[in-house]
């Protein structure tokens, strides 16, 4: 079990720097070919701070650990809002000053709403699969569109403050490699140290995607959303957020699927999808604001969504207990 513990502390401290390198250098090579720092954003970036959920997921399912995926996925959208929010907004309020921000919360609780409709029958087919990455395609053409009318969006320049525009094409393809490399590792390891924890404290592959690998998978997203918030780039660090959670809602639950067939826990349905969609439909309204006022994330709200993730996280370790 020690074995276990210094593999998942490792593969998460790599699996840290390399999402980030891996996003760094896919940005750089996007934008020296051509692409807005806006359409960067919207997509590779979203993409790219969900690649270890992903990488995670396909790991899980093609050992036959999908509970891990699972829990992964859920956990790690509720840890998105909740943790890294939270913590956020209770440094310095959150305002949302972007039209593409606000456009896009709601299609991120249409693919909550849609993935969690598919696992309500407790059962994730290769149907339900083909159709969460079939709804990420349509996601991802309409964030395209966003990308190329938005171009004057307050968002737009925090994503190209981000960006490395110093690098050479080569250069940013090189790190690029090496970052998925070093993602793929890391994550198996990940995956193989989780599942020898959940054997050896005899719980449950669920409740260890839901704790462990998602507060985990999650750090490096609050290290970068704090360090936006100190930029103050508000807009940004919500962003970042949203566009994770709308991967990991399609993306990662849709792999699990098609590679990896699965019964899901009842404790999905009637706990981790209520929290998710709760933690969602909360987004949504703090951010878009109502009755003529800007919407924002504030101290009190930040310190609801701390609070929601310390009582979650004690329910799933309570029921465990009591199961």
């Amino acid at each position: 079990m020690l074995l276990a513990i210094f593999a998942i502390v490792i593969s998460l401290a790599v699996l840290a720097i390399s999402a980030d390198k891996f996003v760094d250098g896919a940005s750089a090579a996007a934008f020296k070919i051509g692409m807005s720092p806006l359409l960067i954003g919207l997509t590779i970036v979203s993409f790219g701070t969900s690649a270890p959920e992903i990488l995670i997921a396909i790991m899980s399912a093609t050992a036959d650990n999908a509970g891990i995926a699972i829990g992964n996925a859920i956990g790690s959208n509720v840890a998105n809002i909740a943790l890294i929010l939270g913590v956020a907004s209770l440094i310095i309020p959150l305002p949302v000053a972007s039209t593409v921000l606000r456009r896009e919360l709601p299609l991120l609780l249409a693919a909550v709403l849609f993935s969690s409709a598919l696992l309500l029958d407790l059962h994730l087919s290769v149907t339900d699969g083909i159709a969460m990455i079939i709804t990420l395609c349509l996601c991802l053409c309409w964030l395209i569109y966003q990308g190329k009318t938005g171009q004057d969006d307050i968002i737009a320049d925090e994503y190209e403050e981000t960006m490395d525009q110093d690098a050479t094409f080569r250069s940013a393809m090189i790190m690029t490699v090496i970052a998925l490399l070093a993602l793929l590792i890391s994550s198996r390891i990940l995956v193989w140290g989780a599942v020898e924890i959940a054997r050896a404290l005899h719980v449950s592959e669920l409740m260890i995607g839901l704790s462990i690998v998602a507060v985990g998978t999650s750090l490096p997203e609050l290290a970068a959303t704090i360090a936006c918030v100190i930029r103050k780039e508000y807009d940004l660090a919500i962003g970042n957020v949203v566009g994770s959670n709308l991967f990991n809602s399609l993306a990662v639950l849709g792999v699990v699927a098609v590679l990896s067939p699965t019964e899901v826990d009842v404790m999905v349905r009637n706990r981790d999808l209520v929290v998710q969609l709760v933690l969602t439909v909360a987004l949504l309204v703090f951010c878009i604001g109502f009755r003529g006022k800007d919407g924002r994330i504030n101290r009190i709200e930040g310190l609801v969504f701390v609070a929601a993730f310390a009582g979650y996280q004690w329910l799933i370790y309570a029921q465990e207990a009591a199961g």
